[in-house]
């Protein structure tokens, strides 16, 4: 299930790639400094708020709908949807007298509204999102998220040309998802036919999936402190310069990351709940070495392009302090990545996500007092400094306390062969020339993937090495039969 899941859902994410990176060429270009800034604000903001009013229906959509059969998923789908829909009711209706109450510029609060606005249409996307992975139902999955990113692109860039600000982006992430919903939401309703409302359902939820929500909420302090900080000692353009660097390196690992845990976590849970205790940890061992193998060379190669590729991708006024925080970001990138779509899983299995809050504070609060330290005197480097260091607080105290509940396997060998490997392509990229610009991204990009590539086969990091054999046996076998 993992691996046709990884290989289902790369259309997907090599999309969400590229409409990333487009949208940090575009809008670091399209908007002012000021604006990309206040974009930022809102987009953490909004993100924020979702996080504490929806997202423990969808984690509970994800995680309950293997164990449900027959009457209980129809019950299932009830229970989320009329939840979600009284939530909006109640939730809109203040969010907007509190935004309209509050004392913050018309530009920065035409943001957040558009982003506010969008909160429950995102969330019924999400719902069927989730429905589709858990379900194995990949293309489905893989077309709907197509559809949604392109869209919310190129409605974002079409606003930005007509002059809507900050806004911009925020409006097209909620007019993509709109425009989606008569295709797949009569279908989703269909599944909760003949279904019932049950309170004691919607409890058992909300223990497990509340948690969940906090502790995305003390991830998304983590990782928004930092902005709101800047915003008020150094401006919005400090904002905008270092959400640039912070969205051009993230960006990359968060794509990998979460195309790896669409297919990881849905296997794992099915891993867990119907076998053996020895084949999880053969699945959980295989998960954790193919992230190491994609993810570490990904935030180190990240690191060693950060000037060009800033160069290329953002706009001038922003890009000389963007990339002095990207190598940072794609350490915290990475290490982020490991805890939520590893490590973190342990919390999940076990339903003990009273302790994945717990793991979450303790990072939160270091990363709060690390930027409250380092922010004024240092600027955007102390963010970035705050913000990788809080993380590594944070895989620490994942692997720590998650251990009580579920052992996750750390792959020691496929983590040492890989950062072999990363040792000869930063050795190889920092020899060759800078020549600036898209012809030093692209000979460093290219050379440093060869030379990855060509020792991890060497080494068999991960199994690369016997992963190729037998694919290539199995081609010569239908190639023979035919």
């Amino acid at each position: 299930m993992f691996w046709r899941g990884v290989w289902g859902y790369l259309p997907a994410n090599i999309v969400q790639g590229l409409v990333g990176f487009g949208a940090i060429v575009v809008f670091t270009r399209l908007l002012s400094p000021d604006d990309f800034g206040h974009y930022a604000i809102a987009f953490s903001v909004m993100t924020l708020v979702h996080v504490g009013t929806f997202s423990w229906l969808e984690a509970s959509m994800a995680r309950f709908w293997a164990a449900e059969q027959g009457q209980g998923l129809a019950d299932h789908f009830t229970t989320l949807y009329r939840t979600l829909a009284v939530m909006t009711a109640a939730i809109l209706p203040i969010a907007g007298l509190l935004l309209w109450l509050s004392p913050i510029g018309d530009g920065l609060k035409l943001a957040i509204g558009a982003g506010l606005v969008g909160l429950p249409i995102r969330s019924l996307a999400k719902l069927a999102q989730e429905r589709y992975q858990a379900a194995g139902e990949v293309s489905k999955s893989v077309v709907m998220d197509i559809g949604v990113t392109l869209g919310g692109f190129l409605i974002g860039a079409t606003c930005a040309l007509m002059g809507a600000g900050a806004a911009s982006p925020l409006i097209g992430m909620g007019v993509a998802p709109l425009l989606a919903l008569p295709f797949m939401l009569p279908g989703e309703l269909r599944q909760a036919r003949g279904g019932v409302h049950h309170r004691d359902r919607l409890v058992a939820y909300a223990r497990y999936g509340y948690p969940i929500a906090a502790g995305l909420g003390l991830s998304l302090i983590m990782a928004s402190t930092d902005r709101f900080l800047l915003e008020i000692f150094m401006g919005p353009a400090a904002v905008g310069a270092y959400h640039a660097g912070y969205s051009l390196s993230s960006r990359t690992l968060d794509v990998l990351f979460i195309w790896l845990g669409a297919a990881g976590t849905p296997a794992l849970i099915m891993a867990w709940e119907r076998g053996s205790r020895e084949a999880f940890m053969i699945a959980a061992r295989e998960q954790a070495s193919t992230f190491i193998l994609i993810g570490l060379p990904a935030a180190v190669g990240v690191a060693l392009v950060a000037r060009p590729m800033a160069d290329f991708m953002i706009g001038e006024d922003l890009r000389s302090v963007a990339a002095s925080v990207t190598p940072w970001i794609a350490l915290s990138a990475l290490l982020s990545g490991m805890t939520a779509y590893y490590f973190g899983q342990a919390f999940v299995l076990g339903r003990r996500t009273d302790r994945l809050l717990l793991t979450l504070g303790i990072p939160a609060a270091s990363n709060v007092i690390l930027n409250l330290i380092l922010v004024p005197p240092m600027g955007v480097m102390g963010a970035a400094l705050a913000t990788t260091t809080s993380f590594v607080i944070g895989l620490l105290a994942s692997i720590a306390l998650g251990r009580r509940i579920v052992a996750m396997p750390i792959p020691w060998t496929a983590l040492s062969r890989c950062a072999l490997a990363c040792g000869g392509m930063a050795g190889t990229v920092v020899l060759m020339p800078a020549y600036g610009g898209v012809p030093e991204l692209a000979l460093k990009a290219g050379v440093g993937a060869v030379v990855y590539a060509a020792v991890v086969l060497i080494l068999n990091a991960a199994g690369v090495r016997d992963l190729v054999l037998r694919l290539i046996a199995a081609r010569t076998g239908r190639s023979m039969t035919a």
